[in-house]
């Protein structure tokens, strides 16, 4: 599939909601824009977990165009889109290879947020682009994450360095690296643990894994990736919050956006994150994994409309 029909697949629990939703608010001759419309548009909004911020916005937007006037449901979904968008708004956000060496990636997030699993379809988009890939099994506090990542390498095809159970991530993220720089691979991506006892230790072991891969290529970590599951909704943006400021994250992952109907998640993870959304995962497969396009996401978004 294109890229507009994987991610409109996506979405498609979110629009179905959303269309069917606001079709049920209008009469075929439209609606009068009173307190009793708007509070019922609100209520829609927000159940695809847009936040209040972002919902009273849109709500207000149309109380503004048409307060006291009949609204026909064409409008209402226009005036909804391209608030949708410009909440939304960002510049594309490729990922930034090194123009030298191998492009170092760290990939954080709490543990159940779809972590392993992008990491593995990361790996196969950057495989699929010709890449030699190097995968470094730093969440050595979890035997499960190693052991999936192990799997994924050999499903996907892409080398893999582990580390012994609750051996020093830092120490794992190291021998990626290097076996990176021996093999003249073009991209090493380091998963590292989904929770630590402490907020004081996620940041030293976050900041000692930067420290060790920075020391081998000095501009190394090229990205650091925050997965976060939009099935969580509103609690996910919570939890991840330690990560995002711990690590320094250059973007977001957007995972397992096929399996809910609160795709609108998207908007309060903009905001509240000030961070660019780079992918977003649509499905179980090794390339469910999609760059994040704001104009193709909202026309995904109403295309039920």
């Amino acid at each position: 599939m294109g890229f507009f029909d994987r991610i409109k697949r996506g979405l498609e629990k979110t629009a179905t909601v959303l269309s069917t939703d606001i079709r049920d608010l209008f009469k075929a001759e439209g609606r009068l824009v009173d307190d009793a419309f708007l509070g019922e548009i609100f209520a829609i909004l927000v159940k695809t977990d847009m936040g209040g911020g972002p919902a009273t916005e849109i709500r207000d937007q149309i109380r503004a165009d048409f307060r006291g006037r009949v609204i026909e449901m064409s409008e209402a979904f226009d005036v909804i889109k391209t608030k949708v968008s410009e909440l939304l708004a960002q510049p594309p956000q490729p990922l930034r290879f090194a123009e030298n060496g191998p492009t170092v990636i760290m990939v954080v997030g709490v543990n159940g947020s779809g972590k392993t699993t992008s990491i593995a379809k990361l790996a196969t988009l950057c495989k699929s682009q010709g890449k030699h890939v190097v995968l470094g099994a730093a969440d050595t506090f979890r035997a499960a994450a190693v052991e999936q990542l192990t799997v994924w390498s050999q499903r996907i095809g892409v080398d893999i360095v582990t580390g012994a159970a609750n051996s020093d991530p830092a120490s794992v993220a190291h021998r990626a690296v290097a076996k990176a720089v021996e093999e003249n691979a073009g991209v090493c991506i380091i998963d590292t643990a989904g929770r630590l006892q402490t907020q004081v230790n996620l940041m030293r072991e976050l900041e000692k894994i930067q420290r060790v891969v920075g020391s081998q290529i000095p501009a190394a970590p090229h990205e650091v990736l925050l997965v976060l599951d939009a099935t969580a909704g509103q609690n996910g943006v919570s939890q991840a919050r330690g990560f995002s400021e711990a690590a320094g994250c250059t973007g977001i992952v957007l995972a397992k956006l096929d399996g809910t109907a609160k795709g609108g998640v998207v908007i309060p993870i903009r905001q509240q994150f000030d961070l660019p959304v780079v992918f977003v995962g649509v499905g179980e497969q090794p390339d469910d994994l999609v760059i994040f396009d704001v104009e193709r996401f909202v026309d995904a978004l109403f295309a039920e409309v």
